[in-house]
């Protein structure tokens, strides 16, 4: 190759024989075998550039599934991505050397024709333009439109251009390395598994493209959030619980049933601090009424969990599958009965609020900057509807909780309490417990965290 390079320095129109490897090659012969180099260089240009795009494109779900299905090629992929770094490594190496060869041949046969200065300008121009387009632009191009079906095929010629080139490959890995220690990067470039952010911004990516509704939208984001919700957030607070005593009899159970509407109730003895079961209307079967007034609730009542309002909800519903029971007890720290949770709970955290008869939904849109919401709805279904940031506290996660933690104090009806550009007025009021809250956005308020993003004045200038 030395004898090449000198040759092509040395080149002029005056040239007529090239010395290649010991063998003399007409200047005729060597541009014919010098194109058709770097067409092929060409070719290995555009391969190594799209194994890039197609490989690092995929995610390890995206690898699993191939491997799952029995794609072929599917393997090679996956014990490329094993090492990143490596395959990065791989790719440069192999790239750099297929462009530098064809850039050094191209002058070489430009300089049979032009003077070398203009051999240089010409071949620096020309082998740039066609890197760009074939080596470049146009593979790459294709790997982004066929990311699978690409890197399958490029996986195995990965592979094999990996052992030829093993010394350099191994020389670069751990120079790069170095380098990286030593700028504070890291080497290891490890891919996970898609985030819950990067879903939640393919959703919303969805909704903007027509490709899911408003309701789907909110259905998957509900799906997300049920995994890191905790008891207290979605249980029925003690205050709405309607629960039955033990002593009483089935009778009075079916009555209260009714008048509730609800088919099964906690059942206490002597206070709700000790629930001892669930009576369910359902459970009596064929019995003959005649035989109720003899029955009493314990009698007839099914066991029931008492979890810590801590307890993820993800968990405690694979716990009432396993166990088949529709309600569970929540207690406090102290055993105290903080509330309950039925499978209607559960579904409803999912697929949203379940309502029957003449039920009011508990969140009413007004018009686009107000809407009229339940005080016992979770502060995040509120900023979802109206596209605000309300925060959610340790000790409180629905609007009511919000606003008895603005005001500090018991709350009487009408009052209204501003936050940032939120205003929330309560509406409804019974006894200490505020139900319902109109929120409204002044959307001529600029959001607080926009404005600190904004360069003062003074730094524009």
């Amino acid at each position: 190759m030395a004898s090449v390079f000198t040759a092509a320095s040395e080149a002029s129109i005056t040239l007529y024989t090239v010395p290649v490897v010991g063998i003399e090659l007409g200047q005729t012969e060597f541009t014919v075998i010098g194109i058709s180099m770097i067409l092929l260089l060409l070719m290995g240009s555009g391969f190594f550039s799209s194994s890039e795009i197609a490989l690092f494109s995929l995610s390890n779900h995206q690898i699993d599934a191939m491997i799952e299905q029995g794609e072929r090629g599917a393997r090679a992929i996956k014990s490329l991505k094993e090492d990143p770094h490596r395959l990065l490594v791989t790719i440069l190496v192999g790239n750099n050397m297929v462009n530098i060869t064809m850039s050094s041949i191209s002058t070489t046969i430009v300089g049979f024709y032009f003077d070398p200065g203009t051999a240089v300008l010409v071949s620096s121009f020309g082998i740039t333009s066609m890197v760009l387009v074939f080596g470049e632009t146009a593979p790459k191009s294709y790997a982004v439109e066929h990311t699978e079906l690409h890197a399958r095929r490029v996986a195995r010629g990965l592979k094999i251009v990996e052992k030829p080139l093993w010394p350099l490959i191994t020389l670069f890995y751990y120079l790069t390395s170095v380098v990286n220690k030593i700028t504070g990067g890291s080497p290891s470039m490890e891919s996970s598994y898609v985030t819950r952010d990067e879903i939640r911004n393919i959703i919303q990516t969805g909704e903007r493209e027509g490709i899911l509704n408003e309701e789907e939208r909110q259905r998957l984001h509900r799906a997300l959030r049920f995994t890191d919700s905790i008891a207290k957030e979605v249980m029925t607070p003690r205050l709405d619980m309607v629960a039955i005593s033990k002593d009483a009899t089935v009778e009075e159970a079916i009555e209260k049933c009714i008048q509730s509407g609800h088919a099964r109730l906690p059942a206490y003895e002597e206070s709700l601090d000790n629930v001892v079961g669930v009576f369910d209307i359902r459970e009596l079967g064929d019995s003959s009424y005649d035989t109720f007034a003899d029955l009493a609730v314990e009698d007839v009542v099914n066991p029931t969990l008492h979890v810590p309002e801590s307890k993820n909800v993800d968990e405690l519903l694979s716990e009432m599958r396993e166990s088949r029971m529709h309600m569970v007890v929540v207690i406090d720290e102290f055993g105290a009965t903080e509330g309950l949770i039925t499978m209607e709970d559960m579904t409803e955290e999912i697929v949203g609020e379940i309502l029957a008869g003449d039920e009011e939904h508990p969140i009413e849109p007004v018009d686009d900057d107000t809407v009229m919401v339940n005080g016992s709805v979770n502060i995040e279904e509120v900023n979802e509807a109206l596209g605000i940031v309300l925060p959610e506290g340790e000790e409180f996660e629905t609007i009511s909780g919000f606003i008895f933690n603005l005001a500090g104090r018991l709350v009487e009806q009408g009052e209204e309490f501003d936050y940032e550009n939120v205003t929330l007025r309560a509406e409804q009021v019974d006894n200490t417990r505020i139900q319902k809250v109109r929120v409204t956005v002044d959307r001529d308020i600029p959001d607080p965290s926009e404005e600190e993003s904004l360069p003062d004045e003074g730094e524009s200038e």
